[in-house]
């Protein structure tokens, strides 16, 4: 199954986008790392995963997640990016 993906850059960082507001791709701490690699996978030093908010009032649900596929609690270079996709959408 081919996952489709944005690559957005945001102060010398780079990332892998994947929304995965309509379908859920259930990507794998593996998976996560071979998508980052740069010589093999599209390469980024975070990848970060849109799901449908849980919460009131929330827009989306952000996870990040470094390039050997650890989870990160946050990322403001990322989170950046991320506001601005939302910000397109409206």
């Amino acid at each position: 199954m081919r996952t489709p993906f944005l690559k957005m850059h945001g102060l010398g960082n780079d990332f892998i986008i994947i929304d995965e507001r309509p379908v859920r791709y259930d990507l794998t701490p593996a998976r996560i790392a071979a998508l980052s690699d740069r010589h093999r996978g599209i390469g980024c030093d975070q990848l970060v995963l849109l799901r449908p908010a849980c919460a009131p009032g929330a827009d989306v649900f952000v996870r990040f997640f470094n390039a050997d596929g650890s989870e990160a609690g946050a990322c403001g270079n990322a989170s950046r990016c991320v506001a601005r996709l939302l910000a397109d959408e409206t």
